[in-house]
């Protein structure tokens, strides 16, 4: 069964989020329907445009009085005031203290919400030392679903009861993060096709643990470490080094790095779960990085998500060895 994470359940994204918020931005907020409120997935600020809101994947803008309109010269505009009270608030009136979290293009909150930074970059040498001049914010709202991966497990977990190495193949904002959280949070509890098992979160981008002063906003598991904001290579580098896993987790896999601490996983005895983007099977072995995987049979299991019946459809299920087709119809 799915359940939303008891915070969304119990309270809201309004509650977490909208003290962050300037008090004029704050009231159109409070005043949206709560068919929009309910399927909320971001607000998007930017310096000189309309307020828009990304409900069930459509933009929605507002005018002065929180009412949904459909003209942008009706629409509020967002001014530079507005973004620079929402930073202050967001980082409790001190950028010096989220600079190292700036540099990365985000800011992660209290909940595990991560919110989208543009401007100007700082550069020192050929690395980014901060943004300046931010003129744009994108406040990602993820909930979290308990359960979300019941579907998939019987799938991607062997007659010994054993996790197979599995990629999660899917396009931008079909679901794969909030499904590869909940199959870390089953393989480290337990379900009914496996045994607990000792996993490690690689959380390059903050968005698989939520991770906020370094500890999980999201429920991933009893027996889940957490590596957060720890680029993907380094971050399973270490894990095999010091937390001796049985599962490691990590999401958005594409660098040829990737590819060799994958492999260094594979040869140290530990199953790997991963995603990537991608349309299905064909798009991903066009890309030639992920096609060194898929030519080396690196992954068991290839779970395909899509929008056909949904968001976080599941569209196919692959066996990674022969290529043959485990799923034969979509599933949500």
């Amino acid at each position: 069964m799915i359940i939303e994470n008891e915070i969304n359940k119990r309270y809201g994204w309004k509650e977490s989020l909208l003290d962050f918020m300037p008090m004029n931005i704050r009231a159109m907020l409070n005043k949206i329907p709560s068919e929009l409120s309910n399927k909320m997935e971001e607000i998007r600020m930017r310096v000189n445009k309309p307020l828009m809101l990304i409900s069930a994947n459509r933009d929605y803008m507002l005018d002065e009085a929180g009412h949904i309109c459909s003209d942008p010269k009706q629409a509020y505009k967002v001014n530079k005031l507005d973004i620079d009270k929402t930073l202050q608030f967001m980082s409790e009136y001190s950028l010096y203290a989220i600079e190292e979290e700036l540099r990365n293009g985000y800011i992660t909150l209290a909940g595990g919400y991560r919110v989208g930074v543009v401007g100007k970059a700082v550069m020192a040498g050929s690395a980014i030392r901060t943004i300046k001049y931010i003129s744009g914010l994108n406040v990602r709202i993820g909930r979290e679903l308990i359960g979300v991966a019941d579907r998939v497990m019987r799938f991607i977990i062997d007659s010994d009861a054993k996790p197979l190495h599995t990629l999660v193949v899917s396009p931008p904002q079909c679901g794969k993060t909030t499904l590869l959280r909940d199959i870390a949070r089953q393989l480290s509890d337990g379900c009914s096709a496996c045994i607990p098992r000792k996993v490690v979160i690689v959380d390059e981008r903050s968005e698989l643990a939520g991770s906020y002063m370094g500890i999980a906003q999201n429920d991933v598991g009893i027996r889940t470490d957490v590596l957060d904001a720890c680029p993907k290579a380094a971050g399973i580098m270490m894990a095999i080094r010091a937390m001796s896993p049985d599962v490691i987790v990590t999401d958005e896999i594409g660098r040829q790095e990737d590819v060799y601490a994958i492999e260094e996983a594979l040869n140290s005895g530990i199953i790997v779960v991963a995603s990537a983007h991608g349309k299905d099977i064909s798009d991903i072995s066009n890309r030639p990085i992920l096609k060194q995987l898929m030519d080396k049979r690196i992954f068991q299991r290839y779970v395909i998500l899509g929008r056909s019946l949904g968001t976080g459809t599941v569209e196919s299920i692959y066996d990674g060895y022969n290529s043959n087709a485990l799923l034969t119809k979509p599933m949500r």
